[in-house]
């Protein structure tokens, strides 16, 4: 994990701002301190497994200064279900869109607090070769809810391999970067209420 500030987080938000408002996206900002930008990263290997992928959340502080969280994280599914799919239609892979308001602090598997997608339908191929390469067909896409929940792996420290902690979800690697996104979604809900929009975007948006 680490907490981008400064010079470097204000040329971090100005980019991603560009990159999502020219894919008819909403960047948020107005100014406003904790208005979070919610962003996950897919990096460019169809491997499954690996914590290779990027979340990081942009955001003005208390001071209105720009602050960027960056942590590990997978936006993939596992090796174990892509293997042995838990839906009969595949496993789901989270296609890369803008989702607005689609998550909200709440229980992930009525365990512990997460950020559960329960406000809006979001979009995810299903992958039901049952290799562990993932395919995305997008003929086989489908909306609707789906408990793509952004959650952690283990409980304590950080996770070597996905294997099943995700079947579709987007899943932090550390269980300390998993806290601070936690402490900073439930600044940013005193602020704007318990709404979060997720984007995910792939490493080709922002090379």
């Amino acid at each position: 994990m680490s907490i981008i500030k400064n010079t470097h987080a204000k040329m971090i938000a100005e980019n991603f701002e560009k990159i999502i408002e020219d894919k008819g996206y909403v960047f948020f900002d107005g100014g406003l301190s904790w208005n979070l930008n919610l962003i996950g990263i897919r990096g460019e290997d169809k491997k499954s497994d690996k914590f290779d992928d990027n979340l990081l959340v942009i955001y003005r502080n208390d001071s209105k200064d720009w602050e960027v969280f960056s942590a590990a994280a997978t936006t993939d599914p596992g090796k174990i279900p892509l293997l042995r799919p838990i839906n009969k239609s595949g496993t789901a892979i989270l296609v890369p869109d803008q989702y607005r308001g689609s998550h909200k602090i709440d229980l992930h598997a009525g365990k512990y607090t997460a950020l559960r997608q329960s406000g809006a339908p979001v979009k995810v191929y299903r992958d039901d070769d049952r290799d562990a390469v993932l395919d995305m067909d997008p003929s086989t896409i489908q909306e609707g809810y789906f408990g793509i929940n952004i959650h952690r792996a283990n409980r304590r420290g950080s996770t070597a391999m996905v294997r099943s902690y995700s079947a579709g979800c987007q899943v932090l690697q550390n269980a300390r970067d998993f806290h601070k996104l936690m402490e900073i979604a439930e600044r940013s809900a005193s602020f704007f209420g318990n709404s979060f929009t997720y984007t995910l975007l792939t490493a080709e948006d922002v090379l």
